[in-house]
């Protein structure tokens, strides 16, 4: 069973990235087929400051490391250090019909708010799927909007072997987990860069509390009952605590006499409590950057091998003649 997924280096990871995705990243890194990559390529759709696409790059890295992914057990690599993929999305570009990416929630969502929306937009799920057609994926973790996606990605991969007429791309299956699928923002909304309400991850304790101590709540005095289905503090307190801590706080909750700072104030201790190891690891990391840079080269060749092996197949199938040059 291979594991595929990529995050975007788009700005700093974020607790809605966490346990979208990420988490989940770690829990399926344990059969060794795990492939993870930093989707540099995808995110040139819009970051457009070189500084800041190179130093978000190599923030993802060393995140995704710090947060405990183990290069020993998953290979992870930036996009762009393997070529084969580019090749292999114009093998795919030539058997996806204009109609299919119409439907894609990310154009249709910047058309309707009468935005510009560049080929690299539009063309975006074509990419991502020969992201994930290129090893041979079986499983694809990712965020509840990005399962439109995947179900592109195996509409283009049954296509092209249809076309083709032979079996050249497995098809992939997506993973969610439900009970995370949407992290609660500073507003209350689901937490995203797009809505300016995210929290992340390693952001320094004082601002971090300061973040939590801004998530938006109700006017229910402190001496009346509160509704922890309805509060975004405790929904993501329950995120990081377990079923005990959860009952104990929405006991609090419902009893009255207990203000929404003293439940952020819990929330943050409990979200220092959890991520401490991986602050300490990132910091090590960050003072080694040939190390990083290392595992992401190591990642990058293990990648390319098995991406050279499917596009010799998709190139076969087309006709194209067979590669003798190295790669």
């Amino acid at each position: 069973m291979r594991v595929l997924s990529g995050i975007q280096p788009t700005g700093r990871f974020h607790l809605g990235n966490y346990f979208g995705a990420i988490r989940q990243y770690i829990a399926l890194q344990n059969n060794e087929q795990a492939f993870y990559f930093i989707a540099d390529l995808h995110a040139l759709t819009t970051v457009r400051n070189p500084e800041d696409f190179r130093a978000n790059v190599r923030d993802a890295a060393l995140d995704l490391l710090a947060l405990g992914l183990q290069p020993d057990q998953a290979t992870l690599f930036r996009q762009s250090d393997v070529p084969e993929v580019t090749e292999l999305t114009w093998l795919l570009m030539t058997v996806t019909q204009m109609s299919l990416l119409e439907k894609c929630h990310a154009y249709k969502d910047k058309i309707a708010k009468g935005l510009p929306a560049d080929a690299g937009l539009f063309t975006y799920p074509v990419l991502m799927a020969a992201d994930i057609l290129a090893y041979d994926s079986d499983l694809v973790p990712v965020g509840q909007d990005q399962i439109q996606h995947v179900e592109v990605t195996r509409d283009l991969a049954q296509r092209f072997n249809h076309i083709y007429d032979t079996e050249v791309f497995v098809l992939p299956k997506s993973h969610v987990l439900e009970s995370t699928a949407k992290v609660p923002g500073t507003d209350g909304e689901k937490m995203s860069k797009s809505y300016n309400n995210t929290i992340g991850l390693f952001e320094p304790p004082k601002k971090l509390r300061k973040k939590f101590m801004s998530v938006k709540t109700d006017s229910t005095p402190v001496e009346e009952p509160k509704n922890p289905d309805t509060c975004a503090v405790f929904g993501l307190y329950k995120l990081f605590a377990d079923e005990s801590e959860q009952k104990a706080l929405a006991d609090r909750y419902r009893a009255g006499g207990m203000g929404y700072g003293e439940a952020k104030q819990a929330l943050y201790e409990k979200t220092m409590e959890h991520f401490a190891e991986a602050r300490s690891r990132r910091e090590e990391l960050e003072a080694n950057p040939d190390e990083v840079e290392d595992i992401l080269r190591a990642g990058a060749a293990k990648a390319r091998a098995k991406a050279q092996e499917v596009l010799s197949r998709a190139r076969e199938a087309c006709g194209i003649s067979a590669r003798h040059a190295n790669y």
